[in-house]
C-alpha cells in the first residue's frame, strides 16, 4: 500500500510539472517567470491594446495642474478662443488644455532655459497694482520704454506656470465679481467679455499684467492647436485636417512638378517612429 502511494505521488507530481510549467533553458513555466511568458505568447493583441488605451488615457492626464478648477477654467478658456464651428473642432476636442498642462510641467513652464534677471520693465497697470497702498507713482521704471499694451511682451520674474496659476484664478475672481459666477460656468458673451478685459490690458494682477497671461493663453491655444501631435495637443490631426496640412515629410520629389494642388493625409511624427 505504501508503495502504491509512493508511485502515485510521484505521478502526480511529473502531472504537475507537465501541465503547469517547463523546465528548460532555466525557465520554470509555473513560476511567475513562466507564466509571464506564457501570458505574453497567448495575449499579445489584448496586450498591444491595453498599451495603446494606456497610452491615451496618460496623453489626457493631467502633470501639472492640480486644481480641477484651475484645468476647468483653462479649457473654457481656450475654448472660446479657439471655439468649435463648421471648420472643425474647438481646443477643447483638439486637445489643447493638455498640451498647455504637459508643457507647464517641463522646463518651459519653469522658464529653465530663459534669462530671468533684473530689471524687469513695468507697464502701467501692474505697477500701479502693485503699490496701491502706496503714494507712488504709477509710473513704474523704464516705463518711457515700454511698448503699448497690445503688443506681447514677457517682463516678470514669476515663471510661465505661475503667470497661468495666477492668471487662471484671477479670471475666475473677476468673474465671480462681475456675473458671481466661475469662469466657465458663465455664457458665452460673459465669457468673452472678461477674455477681453483680459487682452484691453483692462485686468490687473500681482507681479506681472494681465494681458501678459493673455497673451501666452492665446499663444498656446494656437500651438496647441497646429503642432505635432506628439506634444499633446492636436488631436487626431484635426487642425491639420482643417488647414489641409500634411505634417512632416521626408521629401516632395515625386509632386515638386506638379501645378495643382495636391492633397494628402497629414503625418505626424510618430508615424515615423512607429
Amino acid at each position: 500500500m505504501a508503495d502504491d502511494n509512493n508511485e502515485k505521488t510521484d505521478e502526480s507530481r511529473r502531472r504537475f510539472i507537465k501541465n503547469t510549467g517547463w523546465v528548460a533553458g532555466g525557465v520554470v513555466g509555473g513560476s511567475l517567470f513562466g507564466g509571464l511568458l506564457t501570458s505574453q505568447l497567448q495575449d499579445e493583441p489584448d496586450t498591444q491594446t491595453k498599451e495603446k488605451e494606456t497610452t491615451q488615457t496618460l496623453q489626457e492626464a493631467r502633470t501639472f495642474f492640480s486644481r480641477k478648477e484651475d484645468f476647468e477654467t483653462l479649457s473654457a478658456a481656450t475654448e472660446r478662443i479657439l471655439p468649435e464651428d463648421d471648420d472643425g473642432p474647438g481646443a477643447i476636442e483638439l486637445g489643447v488644455p493638455f498640451f498647455i498642462d504637459k508643457q507647464l510641467s517641463g522646463s518651459w513652464g519653469t522658464n529653465d532655459k530663459a534669462y530671468m534677471k533684473d530689471p524687469f520693465f513695468q507697464d502701467n497697470q501692474t505697477y500701479e497694482y502693485q503699490h496701491k497702498d502706496t503714494k507712488q507713482h504709477k509710473s513704474g521704471p523704464n516705463t518711457s520704454s515700454q511698448a503699448p499694451s497690445s503688443v506681447p511682451r514677457y517682463q516678470t520674474r514669476m515663471n510661465r506656470g505661475e503667470i497661468y496659476i495666477r492668471g487662471l484664478r484671477r479670471m475666475n475672481e473677476v468673474s465671480q465679481n462681475k456675473f458671481d459666477k466661475k469662469f466657465f460656468d458663465l455664457e458665452t458673451d460673459q465669457k468673452d467679455e472678461v477674455l477681453k478685459a483680459f487682452d484691453n490690458g483692462e485686468i490687473m494682477m500681482r507681479g506681472a499684467a494681465g494681458v501678459t497671461f493673455f497673451n501666452l493663453l492665446r499663444q498656446m491655444t494656437l500651438e496647441g492647436a497646429f503642432s505635432d501631435p506628439v506634444y499633446g495637443g492636436n488631436k487626431n490631426m484635426a487642425g491639420w485636417k482643417m488647414k489641409e496640412f500634411p505634417g512632416p515629410r521626408l521629401g516632395y520629389t515625386q509632386e515638386i512638378e506638379s501645378e495643382e494642388f495636391i492633397k494628402k493625409e497629414p503625418k505626424s511624427l510618430r508615424d515615423y517612429q512607429s
